[in-house]
Order: structure tokens, then C-alpha cells, then sequence
């Protein structure tokens, strides 16, 4: 069965922000979620597939590649089977959704094994590591085969004289204050009376754990800074304002949290010859008057060499002509953008005697020709001082 639109199964349009596209999932996730429809595999499906929306929507890489491509520019983003609970990266988002309540059973049903369930995987996600954000800069040569780069990057790196736990001997004590749950209720009153709300224990951070004999070394952090080496796969065909996302390359998290993520921002330098627009690629390339008038063979540069293009008799300055598929490609596509060159016909500002001799023969049959500008021309003089 072909697969729903992503914007009709949230219930947004095309240009809805980040935030009304959230909204929509939490509305469509509370409704479907699992602990409220027991044994159902229809509002579990429904769960499943407005998710797999979110994780697209929400991501702005994938967003762009679903809006040009549809699902076909989706394709390997989730693997050969399609979207699976392993692929889904807005797992803290539950924690918007849900609450403290349930969500130890919701990861439990949903990633089974692979994530830890209850309190421990409460923890873990307390102590993910920070997201890292670099920029990167990139020739329109590199942009247009595709490269693979190294950089070097200062991360807080896993502590080697605690591996990463943050205690000297390797203990740790269960926090008294939130009974290793990393959670604390607080109740306030307000007008509408007493409100409870689920935070951070202020004992443990959050950890559930309180270490006493502290790493000398982290100061019972369990990581350390470092310089890391990281490599970078760029896809031929990026633009400047996409980001590449490294799974797992960013910093560690506290004792032994799980690792975030690199943000890479693809930027474009400025290229000597071509503009870029979408996928093609504009530029000028000059002649002169015998050329124009005569017709000639050119050999108009490209990001992969020199190709010939005819000049016919009789081109105008201004002239723009098409080389297919000479531009950049699309990515994760077999098709490339075109190659548009504007001809521009060049008045020389040093003649020599012979060539001036010439020019003023050829001015005689431009005098019998009677030129005029056209009605175009007046239309736009017209405008310019009106």
C-alpha cells in the first residue's frame, strides 16, 4: 500500500513551523499512544506512522529532501525495511509528551530491548552528551562530485582513569532524595490548587546515583575534554543551509551517558567563475564582435572541464544559452542541474591602426543599416523616469 502524504497524516500544511508541527504529533501521539489503546495494532500503526512523519518533518535535512523528492528522496534514510523504532532520534521528545508517568513502558514497547526501560533509561537520557555544531565550508568542485572530509573537533571524551563512571573505586550510592528514579515531584498551589510536576532531582542531577569518592582526574564527571579527529561523508549535490547530522560523535555523556550528535553546516564558497541557483549553475563568457556577427565555437568552462558550444551568426550581448545536465546534481539523485551561459560581447578599449582602419569600413554599412532601438527600449526608458 502506498504511503500516506506526511503532511496530511499530522494534519499540516506545507509551511507550518516547527512548532505546529510538534503540536500536531503530540495531539496524534497522545491520542494513538500505546499504554491508552492496549492490544491495538491499528492506533499502534497509526502511532507508528506519525512518528515516522515527525522524524521527517521535524528534521530540516530530511524535510527538504521529502519536499523536492516526496518519499523516493527518503530512500536508505531508513534502511532497506523502512522506518523502524531504531531510526526514530526524538526519544526525549516523550518526556515533552508524557510526562514522568509511562514513559518507561512506552520505550519498553516500542524499542524492546535496545533502549533501557524504567529508571535506568530515564537516567541515560539525563546524561546524554551535548550536541556539538560545526560549520564547513565547500568548492562548488567538491559540492559537485561529493568528498569525504576530516576535521578536528574538541569533545568531552570518556574519562580514562574512571572509564567514565566518575568514581575513583568504581561505586556509586543510590540518591536518598529520588530513590535512583532521577526524578523528584514537586506540588505548588496556584488559583486553579495544589499542581504536581515531575523535575530533575536537584540531588543527583538527575543521575539517581550520588558518587562520593570522586574521580581526581574528571572530578566525577566521567569524561574529560579531548581533541578528536572525526570524518565526514558529504553527499554530492548539498547546498549551503543544510546540516549533516553524526549520529553518536558528540560529546559523551556524564558517566557514561550516551554520546550526542555532530551538527554539521554545509556553507558554500564563493566561486571565481559560477553562481549557483538550485542545482544549476550560471555564468559570462565573453567574445568579440567578429564572433558574434560571424558565429563562432567556443569552449565554455564547466566544474568537469571544458565542453564546445556553438555560437550561431548574429548573437546578441546578452544572449543566454542551455548546456544540459552540466551542472550540479541533486542529491541522493542520478540527474544534475543545467549549465546557463550568458554571452557577453566585449568592446575593445586599445585598437591598432589596421584594426581601426577596418572598423571604420564596417562603420559605413552600419551608418546604411538606419539601427534603432526598439519599442522595448522606450517602454523601459519610459518606466525608468516616470
Amino acid at each position: 500500500m502506498a504511503k500516506r502524504d506526511y503532511y496530511e497524516v499530522l494534519g499540516v500544511d506545507k509551511n507550518a513551523s516547527a512548532a505546529e508541527i510538534k503540536k500536531a504529533y503530540r495531539k496524534l501521539a497522545m491520542k494513538y499512544h500505546p499504554d491508552k489503546t492496549k492490544n491495538d495494532k491499528s492506533s499502534e500503526e497509526k502511532f507508528k506512522e506519525a512518528s515516522e512523519a515527525y522524524e521527517v518533518l521535524s528534521d530540516p535535512a530530511k524535510k527538504q529532501k521529502y519536499d523536492q523528492f516526496g518519499h523516493a528522496g527518503l530512500e536508505g534514510s531508513f534502511g532497506g525495511n523502512g522506518f523502524s523504532w531504531d531510526n526514530f532520534t526524538h526519544a526525549s521528545d516523550f518526556s515533552d509528551l508524557f510526562g514522568g508517568d509511562g514513559l518507561g513502558s512506552i520505550f519498553e514497547h516500542l524499542f524492546g530491548g535496545g533502549f533501557s526501560s524504567g529508571r535506568r533509561g530515564r537516567n541515560r537520557q539525563n546524561n546524554r552528551g551535548e550536541d556539538l555544531q560545526i560549520s564547513l565550508s565547500l568548492t562548488l568542485e567538491e559540492i559537485s562530485k561529493g568528498v569525504e572530509k576530516k576535521i578536528k573537533i574538541k569533545v568531552e571524551d570518556s574519562c580514562k582513569t574512571c572509564n567514565g563512571s566518575g568514581s575513583e573505586d568504581g561505586k556509586a550510592e543510590t540518591c536518598s532524595q529520588c530513590h535512583g528514579s532521577g526524578r523528584v515531584r514537586q506540588t505548588s498551589r496556584s488559583l486553579f490548587g495544589q499542581m504536581q510536576t515531575v523535575v530533575e532531582c536537584p540531588s543527583c542531577n538527575g543521575n539517581g546515583k550520588i558518587i562520593k569518592n570522586k574521580c581526581s582526574k574528571c572530578h566525577g564527571e566521567g569524561r574529560i575534554k579531548a581533541m578528536k579527529t572525526v570524518s565526514i561523508s558529504i553527499p554530492a549535490g548539498v547546498e549551503e543551509g543544510q546540516y549533516i547530522r553524526l549520529r553518536g560523535k558528540g560529546n559523551v555523556g556524564r558517566q557514561n551517558g550516551p554520546q550526542g550528535d555532530i551538527l554539521v553546516h554545509i556553507k558554500e564558497k564563493e566561486h571565481k567563475i559560477f553562481e549557483r541557483k538550485n542545482a544549476d549553475l550560471i555564468c559570462e563568457f565573453p567574445i568579440s564582435f567578429s564572433q558574434a556577427a560571424l558565429g563562432s565555437e567556443i569552449k565554455v568552462p564547466t566544474l568537469s572541464g571544458k565542453v564546445k558550444m556553438k555560437i550561431p551568426a548574429g548573437t546578441q550581448s546578452g544572449k543566454v544559452f542551455r548546456l544540459r545536465s552540466q551542472g550540479l546534481p541533486h542529491v541522493n539523485s542520478t540527474y544534475r542541474g543545467d549549465l546557463y551561459t550568458k554571452i557577453r560581447v566585449i568592446t575593445p578599449t586599445k585598437i591598432n591602426s589596421d584594426e581601426k582602419k577596418l572598423l571604420q569600413e564596417l562603420a559605413k554599412f552600419d551608418s546604411e543599416k538606419k539601427l534603432h532601438p526598439d519599442k522595448s527600449f522606450f517602454s523601459k526608458l519610459k518606466e525608468f523616469f516616470v
